[in-house]
């Protein structure tokens, strides 16, 4: 670091120490005092600022109490003009010497940018025409020991932003609206699935095995058992098991854990939500899956059809169009896996656009490696992609018209998966083969690979009805809504990387 910067960083930390030592001091003083801020246990409300501001002509001249966060101070001798922030706006306080008296007046003049105070004034209309509060009582109700960022440039640092969020959410207002918009998103999709008489559930987070998906697992260990256990990587085995036991429309809204890397489209620990209906397949699904994101998008953006995300303008309107991924690797490479046969037909053909293979490639590992390298960033408009190999897909229903196929899509928009769906595996023998590949995979070194699960073998053992199956990622599906380019946006408390002292 150049010494002038490494000058400024140690002015900047000594000014910090002196404003943090300044702020005790005043505390100290408070407390001294008897009139210790932290031992006030509650504040009634009358009033808040956004219902103010839109109902001022019946509020106008009405006695309020209000509490917020003093967010600005402007000293005007005898009188003060100060904006508090509440949960629903910022609003300008009046403050006067003559209303609270010297002494009080003179404790007000001492409180510090980031305190929470409670008022009670009237609701009045400056000369200037800002909506007001003239203040006849102020109360200290709380502390603020360290300074909020400068108000011009606020908090911009996102490793900042994300690690301090609580912070984030006071000085930048749209971030909670972000969070605002999450919250009606989830409530639209669970709204639209109990009208169609859905049940609810909650299944274990932690697990004996890992399964459900193909995903490298958390791994912790329960002391009283004595075991090693799994944070689950998908909820859909407990829900299918649910299926057989007869609830037979059923969904989950949860996290999931996934030891994985993390960029602006990974999260280790996301939010998804895994629906099941029996006597319906993956193309009821399909169905399911766009009235899920209709409403949701309706809900937070009105009638809209066409969203902007990033740069794309996108068209939600449904149906979404339809695309097998062997059409889709035809349409974007020009490879038609329909006339290769073979499994070293397949790599030769991948090598030709320089899809990287392996030694123990078959033609369906080779047809993914090429839609996922190749293909899978260039869908920008609302596709579903169906007909997944079934090395792919292991608890996916094969298609009676090419068993190398499963009955499966996925859901993609602007260049990621939203949704994956399968018409689900009900034929318990198939399944203990599935799962006894990926056993074979996993003593062969691949640590995402699934467990035999015996249990639930044992449920389809009992006979689960045919079934549809559908997860979305409700973190994408926000991100997709808000027009948000990293899913830390959309996250209030990311996963971050500790800071090395």
């Amino acid at each position: 670091m150049p010494e002038e910067t490494n000058n400024i960083a140690e002015e900047h930390t000594e000014e910090l120490s002196e404003i943090l030592q300044i702020r005790r001091d005043k505390l100290n003083r408070l407390k001294a005092e008897g009139r210790d801020p932290f031992l006030n246990t509650k504040f009634t409300r009358t009033a808040y600022a956004g219902h103010i501001k839109k109902n001022f002509d019946e509020m106008e001249n009405k006695t309020v109490s209000m509490a917020g966060r003093i967010m600005s101070k402007r000293d005007m001798g005898r009188a003060f003009f100060c904006d508090i922030l509440d949960p629903t706006d910022r609003i300008q306080l009046y403050i006067k010497v003559d209303d609270l008296g010297a002494e009080d007046f003179g404790e007000f003049k001492k409180y510090d940018i980031g305190d929470i105070i409670g008022i009670t004034g009237l609701v009045f209309r400056t000369r200037r025409g800002e909506i007001s509060v003239h203040c006849k009582e102020v109360t200290l109700l709380s502390k603020s020991l360290r300074p909020l960022p400068e108000k011009f440039h606020g908090l911009r640092d996102n490793e900042l932003r994300f690690r301090q969020r609580y912070l984030d959410l006071i000085v930048n207002p749209e971030v909670r609206q972000i969070f605002e918009t999450r919250t009606a998103i989830i409530k639209a999709i669970r709204s639209y699935l109990d009208e169609l008489d859905y049940l609810e559930v909650e299944t274990p987070v932690l697990n004996t095995i890992s399964g459900g998906a193909t995903a490298r697992p958390f791994i912790t260990h329960h002391n009283a058992l004595n075991i090693d256990m799994y944070m689950r990587i998908a909820t859909e085995l407990h829900l299918k098991r649910l299926v057989v036991g007869g609830i037979e429309r059923v969904y989950e809204i949860g996290r999931i854990f996934r030891n994985e890397g993390m960029d602006t489209k990974h999260n280790p620990e996301f939010t998804s939500i895994e629906f099941y209906e029996a006597y319906a397949d993956y193309n009821d699904m399909m169905d399911r899956t766009e009235g899920i994101i209709s409403r949701a998008a309706k809900t937070v953006l009105g009638d809209a059809s066409i969203i902007n995300y990033q740069g794309h303008k996108i068209d939600i309107s449904t149906p979404y169009e339809r695309l097998t991924m062997i059409d889709a690797v035809k349409k974007y490479t020009g490879l038609d896996f329909n006339s290769i046969t073979s499994d070293e037909e397949a790599k030769k053909a991948a090598k030709s656009i320089g899809v990287e293979i392996s030694t123990g490639d078959t033609w369906g590992n080779v047809l993914f490696k090429c839609f996922d390298e190749k293909v899978e960033d260039k869908l920008i408009q609302p596709v579903f992609i169906t007909m997944h190999p079934v090395e792919v897909s292991p608890l996916a229903k094969r298609s009676p018209e090419d068993p190398r196929l499963t009955e499966r899509f996925e859901l993609f928009i602007a260049g990621r998966e939203i949704g994956n769906a399968f018409s689900e595996l009900n034929d318990p023998i198939d399944q203990k083969e599935r799962f006894l590949h990926q056993m074979a995979l996993r003593a062969a070194g691949d640590e995402e690979a699934g467990m035999m699960d015996e249990d639930f073998i044992n449920a389809l053992e009992y006979a689960m009805p045919p079934t549809g199956g559908c997860g979305l990622g409700i973190d994408r599906l926000v991100m997709l809504l808000t027009d948000c380019a990293s899913i830390r946006e959309v996250i209030l408390f990311p996963t971050m990387k500790p800071i090395e002292n």
